[in-house]
């Protein structure tokens, strides 16, 4: 039980994906609670975010899925009597919450122990004016300048400090509002946002270090006060960028051996004077490039987001070896999972080079300015291996799936040099390209020069591969060894890729594959982690039988996030549990697949058929798994089977079937499915003859988008012109618009269904609670349905088992569909694990993703014992919330549509839908008022389904505001109102209320393109001051539920049951 005689330790997770706070915390609550139950420690673990493998029934001992609010922890403690709580593990979402629960007195009341780091330590590292101290103490130098409560104080401050000026609010993630001002009027813009996302109200103003160089190191330290770096990051980026927006290297490429153990040295101090002494922590430093002087900027006294690129860079487990240190082991005792000789107070020594680069998602949220500042806006990240930088960085590059092939061939204008960008390091390509010297970019960019050179060696090489009539030997190693893939190798030649692969065939340049095992060598390990360089000579291996490989689904994005690595990671526990050996390929290190215990082989390689089919060449396996890491190994699937290793369950055929429009269409009429009115148009000639026979309105997206990439709505030939303007650069003959009938009014479903050789199941249907046109992602969804009848739901089982068996699917599918007037209408099928599976197995109990493992291996109806999953024998009801970044992103627009712009998701589970509904909004930071202002602005169609929620919210007491025309309609229905002007129609408006706080709830419904526009002021003003905006008169209905349970004020909690085994 370790030295502190704890039994029973209480875990908090980080809640919903969001920027800044991502699934790297599932991989360290999962490693965590892995590392305590295989000591005999009782784990409960709380989290809201169903997508986790940790709260999987059989990672901790208790699991709760319940929001991570103070009165839902305490009903917890209460019940499980936890003697300890690790509140390091779960981001700052942890640490805030931790905090909160002391200073209310509960963990003093219940008699729990904060382990990990206690409040003094989180006080001392999070609140900025005594870290300042604390820094003082030791000799440690940091920025200038000074601490603000209040507008007043800071405008004072301004004049004291020179410009630019950056501003950090206390207790925020991801440095969320804060920023760099420039001017005074951008100051006092930030200094009001500052304040208010703030939970202190508290805001560090400090003088700007822009230009400097900025470092990362991730410590350990135990109780004994032993002291270990396990690995220094280094950013691409100067100071100015946050750290998860920048590219990262690790080690450190550019500080002198001196300057490394100085900074070393300092990091001890000031992680002793803050008070670490049980766990891990991180500390970023600042240096001036030109003299050396260094600078402290922060310390995190938790696991963070870095601590996860630092696993996956090094070997070594800080999760696990943080939650082992908090319950009072030392490192000396905690020996080395790689070596299995040396303890871990050894520091990790490291061969090769790694490199991150992050992924954004401006595309989503048009009119936001592509810049990036001291607040992240990343929504994942890559991480590439290799035996130099150069080499690393474009197997990172490689990683990003995305259309630029290497670095591009982007043209450059000064501004994306000297504006930090998603796109700088393409510009900066094209600037050296262009001719521009390292000196001349080093003054734009502040980017070190070293760095510079790196990119200047990989660009001049591009020359000699364009130049060069016929590529040699010599010449395509030293391009595979700068990391240059296939593809690239071919574009720059003006060869086809499959030349390029004959040709690496023809000389036998293929990669070595070499091992991470934290020791560079020194110590004999049998570490099953690889990566591929071109630095190592291939050397054979003896084939294995039973090898299976899964392949993960990249970094995160928009669209594809999280829930798919949850399928990976199932998929890899059982098809292990029946006996046969699992390798993983994946280039994500936020995920639990990437953790290199997770499978029986772990390679980090770019999810690119040249990349994966080497591993297959090295590894041989039978065959590999594309139906569970979404889209990303479909598309390299062809070339892996062409290759000549066959994909496991469903196959090519089947999966075209889903993708072939015609195709489908034809299944669909010979089973006599309903499907909506669809063309495909690649201009707008064709597309309006396809509209008017339709009739509007229609749905419009281009051919092969993830997530409804540029997917809208449009209601006239007015709109259906502007779409085909601005999407001019993606539709054309070669790659059509895909038009389908809108089915307005219609209520949408997801059906997610397991097929064998002999037998099919249904895991459930997901009601979505928003009506059809909302992207299923960004739509909250209830299980058991509320609204649809037994009836339909029985002829929608049918209607998906017949679509499974004539499609022939092996393994999992899903389907979406719409009802309307009774009849169900098919949307789309997809024969792969969806975004659903997490939640519909939570809800359930049934275990789809190991079914689905089954159903693939060919076990048959007799082996399973089918009967005991039955999804409507379901006793609760579990709702799905969503969560956005609009907040992050200073032009997004909250309306939702049929382009996904959600980066997680919650969960809530009750004993009736309004409980379990409540839960999903406060999981989700949608806080219900109990009193107050509502205002209302409606379409014309929608007031008459908002008149019953507008009766009810007078009952309760709520005030009715709302603009002229929704005013009359309330008011004509015997409703008080008060009217209220537009923007446009003077002042004081509607918008003015909501800033001064007045108005407490808004429900906003609107649909075309121009009155989206006009309506604009009041979503975005709402999201500035988190205050619920509903867009959809159906979210306006189910928010309701959520209203009146809030209201009565009772809070329950259950744990989940276990997963049904198999």
């Amino acid at each position: 039980m370790g030295p502190y005689n704890i039994k029973k330790v209480l875990i908090i997770g980080s809640g919903p994906i969001v920027i800044g706070q991502a699934c790297e915390f599932d991989y360290s609550g999962t490693q965590a609670c892995k590392a305590l139950m295989a000591r005999g420690f009782e784990v409960i673990l709380v989290n809201s975010n169903p997508a986790t493998i940790m709260t999987d029934p059989d990672i901790a001992t208790r699991v709760y899925i319940e929001p991570l609010r103070p009165d839902y922890i305490e009903k917890i403690v209460e019940a499980e009597k936890p003697d300890a709580v690790i509140p390091t593990l779960g981001g700052q979402t942890a640490l805030n919450l931790a905090l909160q629960m002391e200073e209310l007195g509960i963990w003093k009341k219940h008699n729990v122990r904060m382990l990990g780091a206690n409040p003094t330590v989180i006080r001392a590292a999070e609140d900025r004016l005594r870290f300042q101290k604390i820094c003082d103490s030791v000799g440690a130098k940091y920025a200038r300048s000074a601490f603000v409560k209040d507008f007043n104080k800071g405008l004072e401050v301004a004049k004291e400090l020179s410009f630019p000026l950056i501003l950090r609010p206390n207790y925020t993630l991801g440095g969320t509002g804060g920023g760099i001002a420039y001017t005074l009027e951008e100051y006092e813009r930030l200094l009001s946002t500052a304040l208010r996302e703030s939970p202190t109200s508290e805001v560090l103003v400090e003088q700007s270090l822009l230009g400097w160089k900025e470092f990362e190191l991730e410590i350990m330290r135990d109780r004994t006060g032993t002291f270990v770096v396990i690995c220094s990051i280094e950013n691409f980026d100067p100071c100015g960028v946050h750290t998860g927006d920048s590219i990262t290297v690790a080690p450190q490429q550019t500080l002198s051996d001196q300057a490394y153990q100085s900074m070393r040295n300092e990091a001890k101090k000031v992680i002793e004077a803050v008070g670490v002494e049980t766990g891990g922590a991180n500390i970023q430093f600042a240096v001036d490039p030109v003299s050396g002087e260094r600078m402290v900027i922060e310390v995190n006294p938790r696991v963070s987001r870095s601590s996860a690129l630092a696993s996956k860079a090094t070997g070594f487990p800080i999760a696990k070896i943080a939650a082992l240190l908090a319950v009072g082991y030392t490192l000396e005792e905690i020996k080395n999972d790689i070596t299995k000789t040396t303890p871990c107070c050894y520091e990790p020594a490291l061969d090769y080079v790694v490199t991150k680069i992050p992924r954004f998602a401006f595309e989503k949220f048009p009119g936001t300015p592509d810049v990036l500042t001291t607040q992240m806006k990343s929504v994942g990240e890559v991480m590439g291996i290799g035996r130099t930088f150069k080499e690393s960085f474009q197997k990172a590059l490689a990683s990003m799936e995305r259309k630029e092939i290497g670095l591009g061939s982007m043209s450059f204008s000064e501004p994306m040099l000297a504006f930090p960008n998603s796109k700088r390091v393409y510009a900066i390509a094209g600037a050296l390209r262009a001719g521009k010297t390292i000196q001349e970019l080093y003054e734009l960019t502040h980017i070190t020069p070293w760095f510079l050179e790196q990119i200047k060696e990989i660009v001049d090489f591009e020359k000699d591969l364009s130049s060069e009539k016929s590529l040699n030997a010599d010449t395509l190693l030293r391009a595979k060894r700068l990391g240059f893939t296939d593809k690239s190798i071919a574009h720059l030649s003006g060869k086809k890729e499959i030349d390029i692969y004959r040709l690496r065939e023809q000389f036998g340049l293929r990669p070595g594959y070499l091992k991470v095992d934290t020791c560079a060598g020194e110590f004999a390990s049998d570490t099953p982690y690889y990566y591929s360089t071109y630095w190592s000579s291939p050397v054979e291996r003896r084939k294995q039988d039973s090898l299976v490989v899964i392949l993960g689904s990249g970094p995160n994005r928009i669209g594809q996030g999280i829930e798919f690595d949850y399928g990976c990671v199932r998929a890899v526990k059982q098809f292990r549990n029946q006996k046969m050996k699992v390798i993983m390929v994946n280039s994500n290190p936020e995920t639990v697949s990437t953790d290199y215990d997770t499978s029986d082989e772990l390679y980090f390689e770019p999810l690119t058929g040249e990349h994966v089919l080497e591993v297959f060449k090295f590894t041989g396996p039978i065959g590999f798994m594309a139906q569970l890491g979404g889209q990303t190994p479909i598309n390299i699937a062809r070339h892996l089977v062409d290759g000549g290793y066959p994909v496991l369950g469903s196959s090519l055929e089947s999966i075209d079937l889903a993708e072939d429009r015609g195709r489908f269409a034809k299944i669909c009429n010979e089973l006599k499915f309903k499907i909506p009115a669809s063309g495909m148009a690649g201009d707008f000639g064709s597309a309006t003859k396809i509209a008017e026979s339709i009739g509007f309105p229609i749905i419009c997206r281009p051919s092969y988008v993830l997530g409804g990439r540029r997917m809208e709505i449009v209601e006239n030939f007015e709109e259906l012109k502007d779409y085909f303007e601005r999407n001019g650069d993606v539709i054309g003959l070669e790659s059509p618009c895909l038009i389908d009938e809108f089915i307005e009014g219609a209520l949408e479903v997801d059906v997610d269904l397991v097929r064998g050789q002999d037998w099919s199941l249904i895991g459930g249907i997901v009601e979505h609670i928003e009506a059809a046109g909302v992207h299923s992602g960004d739509s909250m969804g209830v299980i058991p349905p509320q609204r649809l009848k037994d009836e339909t739901c029985g002829r929608i089982e049918k209607m998906a088992l017949a679509l499974a068996d004539r499609m022939n699917v092996i393994g999992i599918l899903n389907l979406q569909l719409a009802i309307k007037n009774d009849q169900v209408i098919l949307i789309e099928a997809n024969p792969r694990a969806s975004r659903t599976i997490p939640f519909v197995s939570k809800a359930t109990g049934i275990p789809l993703i190991d079914l689905g493992v089954l159903a693939v291996l060919g076990r048959t109806s007799k082996e399973l014992s089918l009967s005991k999953y039955r999804w409507q024998n379901v006793n609760r009801v579990s709702v799905k919330g969503v969560v956005f970044p609009f907040k992050k992103f200073p032009n997004a627009d909250s309306i939702l549509g049929p382009e996904m712009k959600s980066t997680g998701e919650s969960m809530g589970v009750g004993t009736d839908y309004s409980e379990a509904l409540l839960k999903a909004c406060i999981a989700s930071h949608i806080i219900p008022p109990k009193d107050g202002e509502v205002f209302l602005s409606l379409r014309e169609k929608d007031k008459g389904e908002i008149l019953p929620v507008a009766r009810e919210l007078v009952s309760m007491g709520f005030t009715l505001s709302a603009t002229s025309g929704t005013a009359k309609f309330l008011v004509e229905n015997g409703l008080p109102c008060i009217s209220v002007r537009k923007v446009l129609e003077g002042r004081p408006h509607c918008v003015d209320r909501i800033k001064s706080g007045i108005i407490k709830l808004v429900i906003n419904t609107t649909r075309g393109r121009k009155s989206i526009e006009a309506s604009f002021s009041i979503r975005r003003s709402c999201i500035e001051r988190s205050i619920p905006c509903l867009t959809e008169s159906d979210a306006a209905l189910a928010f309701l539920h959520a209203l009146r349970h809030y209201r009565q004020g009772k809070t329950q909690v259950g744990a989940l049951n276990p997963l049904i085994s198999i």
